[in-house]
Parts: structure tokens; sequence; C-alpha cells
């Protein structure tokens, strides 16, 4: 570890890792050869993954960070993050966190709507086991800006309930499902318990941000490694040139949802 660390750091969202993923997650995932590649090159560069409350807790505290950490974290619990990362993951002794949304993993909670097929608990404890922090997506994948108060108030502490007694430990790390947050959604999220929480926003994380939006940048299938290094070790400014499209979107999405929530108090929702 070296001495306290404020500079950006690299958080890589991923979802999927599969050979044939099924249509509506293939663009969001990646090919166990690819991800292979990409950890490979993450020890090459010399990079240190530390989980999502490590990076939290060392802001928070000021405390130390290794010289060069990234975040490798995994979104909503498909199967493919324990058949295909986990073992290379091991490989490299490398840290992660998986975002699982609790009523779409296989089980008793299961209420269906998942993309592809999804991990079952007793592979999400084995990932724990791994040195992977399981963190909370809510419970059943939902845009949380666009929700209610009681329904966004249960699906993030019915998450939080569910991992606490199939793990044995509160989770204190969570993840917003398409990286829609509010004022509203992060206050409830903080009075749920969790200690921190991940937007997406395709740029690096900074301390600035504060503890409950902080940004990642997105993986997917059409990454190329020479794209996956400027992601991890490129400023600001090379990240921003590379997602730009997607930030116009972005900008125009966020439009219309601020339409619709409009709309809905008008309503009385």
């Amino acid at each position: 570890m070296t001495a306290a660390r404020t500079g950006p750091v690299p958080i890589l969202m991923y979802h999927s890792v599969a050979h044939s993923p099924a249509k509506a997650a293939f663009g969001l995932s990646v090919s166990p050869d690819a991800f292979a590649d990409q950890m490979e090159l993450l020890a090459e560069l010399g990079c240190t993954p530390v989980t999502t409350a490590q990076l939290a807790h060392a802001w928070r505290t000021a405390g130390a960070l290794p010289r060069r950490p990234v975040l490798i974290t995994f979104d909503d619990g498909y199967e493919g993050v324990h058949r295909h990362a986990l073992p290379v993951l091991a490989k490299y002794g490398f840290a992660s966190t998986l975002f699982v949304s609790t009523g779409w993993l296989r089980g008793a909670y299961d209420e269906g709507g998942a993309l592809d097929t999804m991990l079952d608990w007793d592979q999400v404890r084995e990932l724990a086991r791994g040195g992977c922090e399981i963190g909370g997506h809510s419970h059943s994948h939902p845009q949380m800006d666009q929700l209610g108060d009681e329904r966004l108030w249960f699906e993030t502490l019915r998450c939080k309930e569910i991992l606490t007694d199939e793990l044995g430990r509160r989770p204190v790390s969570f993840a917003y499902p398409y990286g829609y947050s509010s004022r509203r959604v992060r206050r409830t999220v903080r009075s749920a318990g969790f200690a921190q929480a991940l937007a997406v926003g395709n740029a690096l994380a900074e301390r600035r941000q504060g503890p409950y939006a902080l940004e990642r940048v997105t993986v997917r299938r059409t990454t190329g490694i020479d794209e996956f290094e400027r992601l991890v070790v490129g400023t600001g400014r090379d990240i921003a040139r590379t997602f730009a499209g997607d930030r116009v979107l972005t900008k125009g999405y966020a439009v219309v949802r601020g339409a619709k929530r409009a709309g809905r108090r008008l309503g009385g929702d």
C-alpha cells in the first residue's frame, strides 16, 4: 500500500462473461478469452484490484491504496462470472465486486425477468470465499429513479435483507441498475445502510463525486485490448473521447426521463 491517494481511479463495469450470451445480454457481455486477456494486461501494467468497499473506505478515511488501484465490478449476477471470471481472478489473486439483483438469481427468491442464465446462491457464496465483495443491485432490477417511494424502499431493503440472510453479513456497497439514480434514490440507499454506491457515467471515479455517485467505465463485447488499456491508464479526456457518443445519448435520455418523473408527480404518483 502507498500513502493516501485521492486521484482518479478506473472502476471497470462488466456484466456477462460468456461465449454465447443471450441476445439481450450480448452487447454488455465479454468473451471469456477477452476477459482473460484483459486481466493479464492489468497484471502486466502493475495494477492492484481492490473492492468497492476498500476504495470507499480509503477515500473516506484518507487511508492507503495501492500505487495503481483499479476496481473490477460485475452487475446483475450472470452465471458466467462464476464459470469463466472466477478462475481468472483467482489466478492473479485479484479482488472484485459483484452486484447482484436478488430477484434474478436462481433459487427461492427468483422472480423472473433475468436476461440470461444467472448465478445460484451456492455460486455467489463461492465467489465471496474467493475474494469477491458481494453488493446490492436492487431486488428486481428496476429503473430506481422512476419508482414511487414505497417501491423504492422495498427494492433497496429487500435486496439487503436477502444478501444478509444468504451470506451471513450485511452488504455495504450498492450499484444502481442501469446507472440511474437521483438525490432521492441515493438518500434511500444510504438510509438502507449501504455505505457507498456506484453509478456508470463512463468516467474515472474521483473522491469529489461522493461515496454515493462514484462513476464507472463500461467494458463491452466490442472493447478491444487497446481501448481497454485506455480505460485503465488513460486520462479523463481520453475516456471522454472514447464514450463521446454515449454521453450525447445519455444527456438526451436524461431529459426524457426527467419529463416522465415530472408527469408522474403532476398525476399524483
